[in-house]
């Protein structure tokens, strides 16, 4: 179901499962211009319902959120000790080779830039560890309404995030030296300026409920 820009993927008495637009803050920010976000559409709809985690604005696809504090509890500390399984889509500036569909690791410590904050860095002192799996995929990117240029070489890849750092996948593709399109805060402004929104999505879920224990899993397909 859908209300405005809210899309609905999956509903019960104890979450909801949400397909969060590019450009949307997930909760409430600073200042009267931050406040309309995610968490605040959904409570307009469903006044029970509670922050889990969240997306960077920039980057769309799959949250959820409880719907009583019991499961809030239990998603977040299911989230928290790595038991939901996240996959994400980006495109990223330049040609990676395909490994047989194979996974590979960046294994990188990340920590926050405080003289650029929010930015964050990679930073093998302070830094906290951080590990990204990732495989480039054979989809091809969806050339709609001058969203995307293809005259450049791209690569699609899936990601499998391990920890949960702020701007993780972000930081450690631009580590890698293959920064996502139209990534406002670490790519440079020609690859910024390749598509006009975060080529990011969180594209699939799966974890346990937190009532019953039953398996779910969800996928998002992205618009790019």
């Amino acid at each position: 179901m859908a209300n405005n820009d809210l899309r609905v993927i999956y509903g019960d008495d104890a979450l909801l499962v949400l397909d969060k637009p590019a450009g949307l803050l997930s909760v409430p920010g600073r200042g009267d211009d931050k406040q309309d976000c995610l968490s605040k559409r959904v409570q307009d709809q469903f006044p029970d319902a509670l922050v889990v985690h969240r997306l960077d604005m920039a980057t769309s696809g799959l949250m959820v959120m409880a719907r009583d504090t019991f499961s809030q509890r239990v998603m977040s500390k299911l989230f928290a000790c790595r038991s939901v399984q996240k996959r994400y889509i980006a495109v990223v500036d330049g040609c990676l080779q395909p490994d047989n569909g194979s996974w590979q690791s960046i294994d990188l410590p990340i920590a926050l830039d405080w003289p650029n904050r929010p930015l964050r860095i990679i930073d093998a002192t302070v830094g906290k560890p951080s590990l990204t799996h990732w495989r480039t995929t054979c989809g091809e990117a969806v050339m709609t309404s001058a969203r995307f240029r293809d005259d450049q070489q791209f690569t699609r890849v899936e990601l499998a995030p391990v920890t949960g750092r702020s701007h993780q996948l972000r930081v450690h593709l631009k580590a890698l030296g293959h920064a996502i399109l139209g990534d406002s805060l670490y790519a440079s402004a020609e690859v910024k300026a390749r598509a006009d929104r975060l080529l990011l999505h969180a594209s699939s879920l799966q974890f346990k409920h937190p009532l019953n224990g039953r398996k779910l899993s969800f996928s998002s397909t992205p618009t790019f």
